[in-house]
């Protein structure tokens, strides 16, 4: 039997408490369990797949998703076994909670400790992504949250398998089974968004319309992104052969990925000598090319359409790039800041003052040097997995991994001393002694 969405929040909620208390070792040994039995699930888990993939089909054969998208949803023996290796990266990862950020001697025997501690539940809205399940689940379970899943319909067959899986094992470890949660179908999405009583975090990890969906119908804090609209600026004094290598790698090695580049700015002063050449490589591993009026000129035997102005705020999520030459990298910082997502940006060039330039004025998650967009990812910056990025301010930045997922609580440990002794006549000062963390 199904449960009701705000009774599975409710058990979560009490899991997550229970959870919070477990001590590292049990907690990571549980999370190691649990990929092992990924592994040895394997035949249930394709099952469950196939039917999903089945499904998939007639929406591929009718438009309604990508190749893409379609590929995403696969599993095969190599992807089972990947999965079960990024939970035990994650397992591997320095225990993130209990730790002291700062230790405060009030007055002689009254210590005030800043201490990390979990979020409480999660609640992730994912689509089209099997390895969502396991990632996400890790880095709740490592970080001491309870974790409810929303996974997409295309998906649903192989999430239902897979958080059998994962909470069957974390129970036969020890942890609470509800650490990790399921919930299907649109109506669960609208009822889970509206239980700011009970959920702490809200993570979308989807469309646009997805992620806009989820801010303007809940109460409870959303840690995500809405589009990855990444830039990378060839800049005057950039070596154009490693320029070329870093947008290739950045356009083409996944094109569907939010951190793959959607427009190439350039230098006009290499405008003339690069974008030949990049229109050669490019065009080669069948990328679209549109481009500003200068870059077409420039251009102009390769016939490439042009950039209509709305079309710069585009995240293609394909193998095609918008094309922009600039006078300067003033005016590349510009355009980024007028039509990017806030997500990752990045500088090539040999011109370190430059870079440093770049890298301070640039206002986005992630701004590089000489590196392709493609690095803004949490396995990549050792994080083990991410749970999504975010371009908030607030809380996590960027690839969100297990620090992410933690906030802080303040513990004050005295020998009865009252606040009333602190004020008034022959009150008593304070020491406000800063104290070593170790």
């Amino acid at each position: 039997m199904t449960l009701p969405v705000r009774r599975i929040a409710e058990v979560a909620k009490h899991a997550s408490r229970q959870l919070a208390a477990i001590p590292e070792v049990d907690r990571t040994a549980a999370i190691r369990a649990a990929a092992d039995a990924i592994e040895q699930a394997r035949d249930l888990l394709l099952r469950a797949n196939a039917h999903d993939l089945n499904k998939a089909s007639e929406l591929l054969a009718t438009g309604e998703i990508s190749a893409a998208t379609f590929e995403r949803l696969r599993l095969n023996d190599e992807k089972i076994k990947e999965m079960a290796r990024s939970m035990r990266a994650v397992s591997d990862l320095p225990d993130p909670l209990g730790r002291i950020l700062q230790r405060t001697e009030l007055d002689s025997g009254l210590v005030l400790e800043k201490v990390t501690c979990p979020l409480g539940v999660l609640a992730v809205i994912f689509e089209a992504r099997p390895d969502a399940v396991t990632q996400i689940s890790a880095l709740a379970v490592k970080s001491g949250n309870a974790v409810i899943l929303k996974p997409g319909a295309e998906v649903e067959r192989t999430a239902i398998a897979l958080v059998e899986v994962i909470s069957q094992s974390l129970l036969a470890s020890g942890l609470p089974e509800a650490s990790v949660g399921l919930v299907l179908g649109r109506e669960a999405v609208r009822e889970l968004l509206g239980l700011a009583d009970l959920v702490d975090l809200v993570i979308p990890r989807g469309s646009k319309q997805l992620v806009e969906f989820v801010h303007a119908n809940t109460r409870i804090p959303v840690l995500g992104h809405a589009e990855g609209v990444c830039h990378v600026y060839v800049d005057n004094a950039a070596d154009l052969a490693m320029a070329l290598d870093i947008l290739d790698d950045a356009k083409t090695d996944y094109p569907a990925a939010c951190n793959a580049a959607e427009t190439v700015l350039v230098h006009e002063a290499v405008a003339s000598t690069f974008l030949p050449r990049m229109a050669e490589r490019l065009r080669a591993k069948t990328v679209t090319l549109r481009g500003c009026e200068k870059s077409r000129a420039i251009l102009s035997d390769c016939a490439i359409g042009a950039v209509q102005d709305d079309e710069w705020h585009r995240e293609y999520g394909e193998l095609v790039l918008a094309i922009k030459v600039v006078e300067s990298m003033e005016a590349a910082i510009r355009h980024i800041h007028q039509y990017g997502s806030s997500h990752t940006e990045t500088i090539v060039t040999e011109d370190r003052a430059a870079a440093e330039e770049f890298l301070a004025k640039v206002d986005a998650a992630g701004v590089f040097h000489n590196a392709s967009t493609r690095f803004a990812d949490g396995f990549r910056y050792g994080f083990g997995a991410e749970v999504g990025i975010s371009t908030s301010k607030l809380h996590a930045r960027g690839p969100v991994g297990l620090d992410g997922l933690t906030t802080y609580k303040y513990l004050l440990r005295g020998a009865g001393q009252v606040a009333g002794s602190y004020h008034g006549s022959g009150a008593r000062p304070f020491t406000h002694k800063r104290l070593p963390t170790q």
